[in-house]
């Protein structure tokens, strides 16, 4: 399998070395982002999978609170219903989004609720960062997961307590600003490096002296590209011209390893400088056969039982191999010629970054 793995993982590097990336793929433009909204609301119409009010007194106060502004005093009612669960909701607003405009929420349950499936989020108030409300929600909500429990035993499939309300806020208030209150222009690498910064800067340039015969971009540092733009261009228009020019990204020698799923990642740029590898595996076994043994007849003996143990030790012969990684495709037939499992790669990359061979930054989560 991860034989397979590396094969795949060469062959789609050595395909990307040739093709070019745009840059809109790898930056944005600085300034431009979304906001983080979150409101607190209720979830009705549940199948007795609601929250317990004995237990999750804050939906008892909330539903009591909704209900009083509705004219239904239920102060001095103890209330049993299992059909309301408490949640938060959450939402990404979009940049230069308009009022009216609609966008996607997020339910999680709060209390001790079972399932949201089948329920209608009532109305919420969603506020930013600055307590101002920036949208409301209200709508029925997509819930993927279930929980389906008996006596004896429970069956679950992903998560029951969360779910979506597709287009369910609705926007009350704009974000003020657009590229004028942005300030300068600038192109914000989502992966920054020193060369790629170049790399744009440089492509950009080239662009624009033959669109506009001046040079636009100079880079600030390895994160950030600041654009100038012509006065007889609209900033829409430019930085959608600029965001199609391809490059070809430089991507840092780096190696990410997973130790939990034994996921092993290497980057094109990985080089190994020229060692010799041997791998092997001490395998211990130790057996446990009791027997019955039993007295002479008219021995006025007892039966026992007779602890047998049988103990064996075998050790793998491994060859010792020459691994050298010029490039990926010479430092994954390497490895594939050594028929390793994960764990062994792991295990050996480890070993290699230890002993100063290996010439890639090593990442272990």
């Amino acid at each position: 399998m991860l034989r397979v793995i590396l094969f795949l993982l060469a062959a789609l590097l050595a395909t990307q070395a040739q093709a070019a990336t745009r840059i809109k793929d790898v930056a944005s433009v600085q300034g431009v982002r979304d906001n983080q909204l979150i409101g607190y609301g209720l979830v009705m119409g549940l199948q007795g999978t609601g929250d317990t009010l004995r237990n999750s007194q804050f939906t008892e106060q909330s539903l009591q609170s909704m209900l009083d502004r509705m004219g239904v005093n239920v102060r001095d009612i103890n209330l049993r219903t299992r059909n309301v669960a408490a949640v938060i909701v959450t939402a990404d607003l979009p940049p230069f989004v308009g009022t009216g405009s609609r966008i996607d929420v997020t339910v999680t349950s709060m209390g001790d609720a079972t399932s949201l499936k089948g329920g209608t989020l009532m109305l919420t108030a969603l506020q930013g960062g600055d307590g101002q409300v920036y949208a409301v929600a209200q709508g029925a909500i997509v819930v993927s997961g279930f929980s389906a429990q008996g006596q004896a035993e429970t069956l679950t499939s992903g998560v029951a307590t969360a779910g979506r309300i597709p287009n369910g806020a609705l926007i009350e208030r704009e974000v003020q600003g657009g590229f004028d209150a942005v300030g300068g222009l600038a192109f914000e690498l989502k992966n920054p490096d020193y060369k790629t910064a170049t790399l744009i800067t440089d492509a950009i340039n080239q662009y624009a002296q033959q669109r506009f015969g001046v040079r636009v971009a100079s880079p600030r540092d390895f994160r950030t590209v600041v654009l100038q733009k012509p006065k007889n261009i609209a900033a829409t228009r430019f930085i959608a011209e600029l965001g199609d020019i391809e490059i070809r990204p430089d991507t840092p020698a780096r190696i990410v390893i997973d130790q939990r799923t034994g996921t092993v990642v290497i980057g094109k740029n990985v080089q190994i400088s020229t060692v010799a590898i041997t791998h092997g595996a001490l395998t211990i076994r130790v057996t446990e056969t009791p027997e019955v043994s039993q007295p002479d007849p008219f021995s006025m003996g007892q039966t026992v039982v007779v602890p047998r143990t049988q103990i064996t030790a075998a050790e793998e012969r491994v060859p010792l191999a020459i691994v050298r990684g010029s490039d990926l495709q010479t430092l994954v037939k390497g490895l594939n010629q050594m028929g390793l499992k994960p764990s062994d790669v792991i295990a050996i990359l480890q070993a290699i970054k230890t002993a100063g061979a290996l010439q890639a930054e090593l990442v272990i989560q």
